[in-house]
């Protein structure tokens, strides 16, 4: 859907547009009956330059109406091409007829003075033109610098193009005026070579634009951009080309392969308003790929541990070297309803992973341990269980004080969370004992237990 504010400044570029076209086929019908009147080569070679220049002002009025249209089944980048396909024909159309009036700037040359020669109405032709060429310029430079586009630079440029060409014909007609009869044969002669040049510039630039060439500066710029943007390590290819108005950018980033989906699209969103901020008309594809070469082992150890079919979660992981060797050490959580046998093969299908995926670890060490879902909500508490609890706790002298105790009920699992505190001079790990034989106790007793003990110090 097109945006209101983008639709007026496509509604007040086409109405510049099409003001610009009837000016300067205005110019082409004046230029050309007073040339065929004056019997004046470069006047009827001008007006064919205007008549082309109305030709590449409809075109780039049809490409700003066509490019605006959304992007559809078959032309998935949009209709941005049109521009330079229609500046493509214009410039070969410009090749031939300047060619054409080459060749007749030097027959005539050749031949005697003409019985008629130009006079006060090819002057008055090309005064006209000249007039028209400087209303084109000052209504396109003005609407440039207040909605901006392409398509008027465009124009602008045409109508510049325009304006020294009829300064040339104007200049033959006056060296006629003053006897110089060849005057106005060679400055048919000088436009034409002028307009040779002009349609070479503009086939070949269109013709590039239709191969999707792209400045490699500006790709250097989108890859300084990326690289730039906090979080990301490097970036892969970059893919960019143009259509009209807009270029299409892909880009594939590298990002830390311990990064969070959320953190990567991020990290992405960053990316792409990056390059908008230098490039404000520009289309962007962000891919992110993982890079594990700045990650730590642990991290990837997690994430090869998590894909595994089976695995409800994991934590605990640690690794360490001994001797030269690195050991690996892993709590693996799975269905607790599953058998020791089944949860033994998922256990060796993680070893056989990491060790594939890290050659340099030797051993690896995996803590099995049943996974529990927890239910959001607890709506029953089991005052009975509390106080069963409070009974085995009371039989650790190394709890100083005991805390909150809440034992929530549903269907057929019990959710305890106990606070309790100990001595501030206790180790962690002691600690760390302690709360695990605590909630293996309480486990003996209280089937389907889910517990958390949270250690404070007194």
């Amino acid at each position: 859907m097109i945006k209101p504010t983008n639709k007026r400044m496509f509604v007040q570029r086409t109405r510049v547009l099409k003001i610009s076209l009837l000016a300067i086929f205005s110019a082409f019908l004046v230029e050309f009956v007073f040339g065929i009147i004056s019997n004046s080569l470069g006047l009827i070679t001008d007006s064919i330059h205007a008549l082309l220049d109305s030709v590449v002002t409809l075109v780039l009025l049809l490409a700003a109406r066509m490019a605006i249209k959304p992007p559809d089944e078959e032309h998935t980048y949009g209709h941005g091409k049109v521009e330079s396909l229609g500046g493509l024909i214009g410039g070969i159309a410009i090749f031939l007829i300047a060619v054409f009036f080459i060749y007749e700037s030097i027959q005539r040359l050749q031949s005697p003075p003409p019985s008629v020669l130009p006079g006060a109405f090819a002057m008055i032709g090309g005064l006209y033109t000249i007039g028209i060429d400087v209303f084109r310029i000052i209504l396109l430079r003005r609407s440039i610098k207040k909605i901006g586009g392409n398509t008027l630079k465009a124009d602008f440029y045409h109508a510049f193009m325009d304006l020294g060409s009829t300064l040339v014909a104007i200049g033959g007609i006056v060296f006629v005026t003053y006897g110089f009869y060849s005057g106005d044969f060679v400055a048919a002669l000088i436009l034409g070579v002028v307009l040779v040049i002009l349609s070479i510039k503009l086939v070949y630039k269109t013709a590039q634009d239709l191969t999707d060439i792209i400045s490699p500066d500006l790709v250097e710029k989108v890859r300084d951009i990326v690289i730039n943007t906090e979080g990301v390590i490097g970036t892969e290819s970059i893919l960019m080309r143009r259509s009209g108005d807009t270029i299409f950018a892909d880009v594939t980033i590298s990002l830390r392969a311990d990064t969070s989906f959320e953190n990567a699209h991020e990290i992405s969103s960053k990316v792409e308003n990056n390059i908008k901020n230098k490039i404000p008309n520009a289309a962007i594809t962000i891919h992110f790929e993982p890079d594990w070469k700045n990650v730590p082992l642990d991290a990837k150890i997690y994430d090869i541990a998590k894909k595994v079919e089976g695995v409800k979660e994991v934590h605990n992981v640690i690794t360490h070297k001994t001797n030269g060797k690195t050991f690996a050490n892993l709590h693996v959580m799975v269905d607790r309803a599953i058998n020791l046998y089944s949860a033994h093969k998922i256990s060796e299908i993680v070893e056989h992973k990491i060790q594939k995926n890290i050659p340099k670890i030797e051993h690896v060490t995996i803590h099995l341990e049943p996974f529990l879902t927890v239910p959001e909500n607890f709506n029953i508490e089991d005052k009975e269980t509390e106080i069963k609890i409070r009974d085995i706790l009371e039989k650790y002298h190394e709890i100083k004080k005991l805390g909150r105790i809440v034992t929530l009920n549903f269907e057929n699992i019990l959710k305890i969370d106990i606070d309790c505190s100990f001595d501030k001079k206790l180790s962690i790990e002691k600690v760390h004992d302690l709360t695990s034989e605590i909630e293996h106790v309480i486990r003996s007793e209280i089937k389907n237990a889910v517990i958390t003990i949270h250690p404070e110090p007194v």
